[in-house]
Order: structure tokens, then C-alpha cells, then sequence
């Protein structure tokens, strides 16, 4: 049986997320007028071109996959013999497709699709009997989210309040499992904003909240300290660890319990911390481009979830290439005007970088730091909301100045906090 390098296609209301056999990804826009078929299969046969090779396509979408053999010249067929009239269908649709690739044609306006559910390969399906299609199944196999009432209405046995929802809802969103793995970059270039404590709640919720299967990676080379702020798995490695034996953690026969070797496991949060050395300098860890996608190769076979700490130098290889793996932001910043501006000067900044930047930047979401400065921390959550970013202010909380974070040591109104910065940041996968 012929083998292909595997493409995945994640297609949503308004965009499809494409991931490369290399674990690179990258957004396919679906705007209206456009026909979302021939968008991500040009895209693919890029792809298949750039590599010299037929590649497998996996499009997934809310009604199941379809998997497509695509070659460097836009040819395209079904991964396996259709033995359907399901199959049979989507070989119609792939047909379609392959013939606008191939015109290099605009759809027609009975062709044009505006979401995921217009697209014929994923939402056609044989008739069904008039009965199964009409009738409402006495079934729900979606239980509601848990809505915590508290105090005195709680006692009360009240009904839960709008913002009781919208939390029960935040909770919700963050249990989520993904089709594919997500990784969150917490990004300021001023030092001391907060990233490592942003890095660390995060990913403790992620953990908590959807069981497991969660990663912090500090990829700070000048003194990063999330190693300092977590627990001690009991063995010194590092990042630089980790890429030492980076091929044989690749080998198939490899477990995936390997990874213990070179990652803190919190017992407490559930989650594993990827460490750099604060005790080196710079010079010594320096991460190059091809080294941090063979750490994410690694990664991407263990993890759901990676929350990056990602250090101040936004010139180094390892902090580009770190944005070019993100599928959302996260700006930490204190309530101090310097950390403000230095957040919203990098946000700017990407937004020129380039298109993946920009639409990461856009979409980011900023968290305030109440502390010190309290009688600034209003004045400058405004500034971002009204610069359009969705913004959540931390409460002063002692158990975050100093020592290990660990969630359950947050006063609750704090660890409320975090699960809606958590569930933003994850409304935008």
C-alpha cells in the first residue's frame, strides 16, 4: 500500500486550518464569494508541488472527514475505492473540484459557498427514509455546563445569574479536545509583564479543566524562570535535552512515556513544563529554526495543548519561529504604562510582519495585571478594549508575587479570572 505525507485541513465557518506534514500550520481565509473547495484544494496541490509529491489530504468538518490523494499537477481522488454511494457522492464533489482547479474557473453562484456546512464533499449524504429525516430523537447526548450558583443564592437554590452562565460557559470551552493540537504563545517584550505567571495559569486550567495532555514550554534563552515557578520532576533536563535526543524520541517504536524523561510534570495542575536553564547564558542556548520545528515534531506527538513563555528577544530565530507555529495570542501586561505601550507596539508590529502575524495579532487577548499601580489598571484595559482586543483584568492575588504557582492556591475570584482568559484565547482555535 502506497503512503503519502499526510496534509489535514480543518475547515470552520470563516476559515480552514491547514497543517503540513512537517506540523506547520497555516489559515486558508474563507470570505464570501469564495468557494472553499477549490481554496483549500489550491492550496494543497502548493503544497504537493513544493514537496514534488502526492500528498494525503484529511478535510475535517463537523460532519466527518474525507480523505483525498492530491498530486503537484491538481489531480485528485479519493484516498480509498469508494464502496458507497456516500463515496460515491464525495467522488462527485471531488470531480467538481478538480475540474475548477484545473479552469483556473471563479464559481459559478450556485457554486459559491459562505461556511464549512455549504461544502457538498463534507454535508452530502445518501437519502434517508422520510421518517428518520423528520422525526426528533428523544435522545441528547449533550449534558448542559455545570452552573455553579454561589453564597447566599446558592443556599437559596436561586437560579444562576447571566455572569454564573458565562463562567459555567468559559469552563465549558476550555475542556474542549481539539482535532488537532493548539499551542498559545504569551507574548510582551518588556521583561517582568507577567508572562510566566499567564504561562503557568494557563496552562493549568487547559490541564484541569480538559484532563490532561497540556505543555508549558519556556523558550526564553536569557535567564527564563518557569522553571523556578513550577514543581521539580526530580531530574535536571531541559530544552536543550529534549533536542539532543530529539531523533530518537521521533523513532516509532518510541512510547509516548519517553517524554517524562525531559519534562516536569506538576502533580498538582496536571501539566508538564518544558524548561529552559536560567543558569546559562544566551549564547548556550540558542535554538535555530530547523531545531525548534524538530522540537515541535517532538511535542506534537504528546501534547494537545502548548502554552509558550516566550521571552523578551522578539529577534531571535526561536521567538519568530515560535509565532509561526501559534494559533492564538496571549499579551500579559502589568498595570504600568511602559509594559502597556511595549504590548501594544509588538501587537502593532506583528500586524506587519506578515499575514499569519497579523491575523494573530488581531485576534489576540490581553490580560491586565491589577497590582500596584490599581488606580492605572482601569485606564489601560480600556485602552486595549477600545482598541478592539478582548481584555480581562487579573485580580491583585499574593499567591501569584512569588514562589510556585499552583492554581488551587488562587483565591477563586482569580482562578475565575484565568478560565476566561483561557476560554477567549481558545474561542479563537
Amino acid at each position: 500500500m502506497t503512503t503519502h505525507p499526510l496534509v489535514q485541513a480543518l475547515v470552520k465557518d470563516e476559515y480552514c486550518e491547514l497543517t503540513r506534514p512537517d506540523g506547520q500550520s497555516e489559515r486558508v481565509g474563507i470570505s464570501a464569494g469564495v468557494d472553499v473547495r477549490s481554496a483549500v484544494l489550491q492550496r494543497a496541490t502548493s503544497v504537493a508541488a513544493d514537496m514534488g509529491e502526492s500528498i494525503e489530504l484529511v478535510i475535517s468538518g463537523t460532519l466527518g472527514d474525507l480523505r483525498l490523494i492530491v498530486t503537484p499537477a491538481g489531480e485528485v481522488s479519493a484516498a480509498d475505492t469508494p464502496s458507497s454511494p456516500a463515496s460515491v457522492v464525495a467522488d462527485e464533489a471531488i470531480a467538481r473540484a478538480s475540474e475548477m482547479i484545473r479552469r483556473g474557473a471563479a464559481p459559478t453562484d450556485g457554486e459559491r459557498v459562505r461556511s464549512a456546512q455549504d461544502i457538498p464533499a463534507l454535508r452530502e449524504v445518501p437519502e434517508e427514509p422520510m421518517l428518520r429525516r423528520r422525526r426528533t430523537t428523544f435522545v441528547s447526548q449533550t449534558e448542559p455546563a455545570t452552573t455553579q450558583v454561589s453564597g447566599w443564592r446558592g443556599l437559596l437554590r436561586a437560579k444562576p445569574s447571566k455572569a454564573e452562565l458565562a463562567q459555567a460557559e468559559a469552563r465549558r470551552t476550555v475542556s474542549t479536545h481539539w482535532p488537532s493540537i493548539r499551542r498559545i504563545a504569551v507574548v510582551n517584550g518588556k521583561g517582568g509583564a507577567g508572562k510566566t505567571t499567564a504561562t503557568a495559569c494557563l496552562a493549568s486550567v487547559f490541564a484541569r479543566h480538559g484532563g490532561g495532555g497540556v505543555l508549558a514550554w519556556d523558550n526564553n534563552a536569557t535567564r527564563g524562570t518557569l522553571g523556578w515557578r513550577t514543581e521539580d520532576a526530580g531530574h535536571p533536563s531541559t530544552i536543550q535535552d529534549l533536542l539532543e535526543h530529539a531523533d530518537q524520541l521521533l523513532l516509532p517504536t518510541v512510547t509516548r512515556s519517553a517524554i517524562a524523561a525531559y519534562v516536569h510534570h506538576q502533580t498538582e495542575d496536571k501539566y508538564d513544563v518544558l524548561r529552559s536553564n536560567p543558569e546559562l547564558l544566551a549564547i548556550r542556548q540558542q535554538v535555530n529554526s530547523a531545531e525548534f520545528d524538530t522540537l515541535i515534531r517532538v511535542i506534537d506527538r504528546n501534547y494537545r495543548v502548548v502554552i509558550f513563555d516566550s521571552g523578551n528577544d522578539e529577534s531571535a530565530e526561536r521567538w519568530l519561529r515560535m509565532i509561526d507555529h501559534s494559533h492564538q495570542l496571549v499579551v500579559p501586561t502589568t498595570a504600568s504604562p511602559e509594559a502597556a505601550e511595549s504590548a501594544m507596539l509588538l501587537l502593532e508590529a506583528l500586524a506587519e510582519r506578515d499575514e499569519r502575524s497579523a491575523y494573530l495579532a488581531k485576534s489576540a487577548v490581553v490580560v491586565v495585571s491589577d497590582g500596584d499601580r490599581a488606580g492605572q489598571t482601569t485606564p489601560i484595559a480600556d485602552g486595549f478594549r477600545d482598541a478592539g482586543y478582548f481584555t480581562e483584568v487579573i485580580p491583585l492575588d499574593r499567591a501569584l508575587r512569588s514562589g510556585p504557582i499552583r492554581h488551587d492556591r488562587l483565591a477563586r475570584v482569580t482562578q475565575d479570572a484565568w478560565v476566561r482568559v483561557a476560554a477567549a484565547a481558545a474561542r479563537n482555535f
